[in-house]
């Protein structure tokens, strides 16, 4: 058992985490295509869920068999998403006290995503963009989630070392993104489980999780 090193910052995903909008995805797919004229498998779900726009758009591609492009495809889903949380944006229980405690204490944030960054800043007029020191948008980095790319560029921007930051992530695909960057993470899976495993804590809800948690996880390291 070793001690464990301060927290420098926290670095947290976006849909499904802090927004419940991971559900607002699969909605908004569905109905692209059967404009189409296809129907998606529920199955797929899974396999689209927390991943980037482009795997998931293209998987979809794929196993439909649709007439469409990627790039096309890409503006459709997100003409649809943006008009769909245009409507509502509800956000995850715990979101709001998490991020104004974060505030308050003036902890380093930032917001980690696998959205384009068009529906990122149409979301942070929600979750209030002074709660972040910056935000990575998937189509801003050349390796999306699953790859630690985005959460080493995050760690960097707040000047933090990666074994340093927590992350939080509601989705295989982004804790396999921060565990490769070396990060320590919390799950709080939103549609598929994720198994607790050697620095990773698992939990139902963000009401679990506050400022006292997340130092916490800074304790045996290694």
């Amino acid at each position: 058992m070793t001690e464990g090193l301060a927290l420098q910052a926290v670095l947290l995903d976006m849909d499904g985490t802090l927004v419940d909008t991971e559900g607002f995805w699969w909605d908004v797919e569905v109905a692209v295509f059967a404009s189409l004229g296809h129907a998606l498998d529920e199955s797929w779900r899974h396999v689209v869920v927390g991943g980037p726009m482009t795997r998931s758009a293209g998987f979809l591609i794929e196993a439909t068999g649709a007439d469409i492009t990627l790039a096309e495809l890409a503006v459709l889903l997100n003409d649809g998403f943006e008009e769909r949380i245009g409507h509502t944006l509800p956000l995850m229980p715990g979101a709001t006290r998490l991020l104004a405690e974060l505030h308050e204490h003036g902890v380093p944030t930032a917001l980690v995503s696998a959205s384009h960054r068009r529906i990122i800043d149409r979301v942070l007029t929600v979750l209030g963009s002074h709660h972040f020191a910056l935000s990575i948008a998937g189509d801003e980095v050349s390796r999306t989630k699953p790859h630690p790319d985005p959460y080493l560029l995050a760690a960097a921007g707040l000047g933090a070392e990666p074994t340093r930051c927590a992350v939080v992530e509601d989705t295989a695909t982004g804790v396999a993104a921060a565990e490769a960057a070396g990060c320590r993470v919390v799950a709080v899976p939103s549609v598929a489980p994720i198994a607790p495993s050697e620095g990773r804590t698992v939990v139902p809800s963000l009401e679990e999780v506050n400022l006292a948690f997340l130092h916490g996880l800074m304790t045996d390291m290694f």
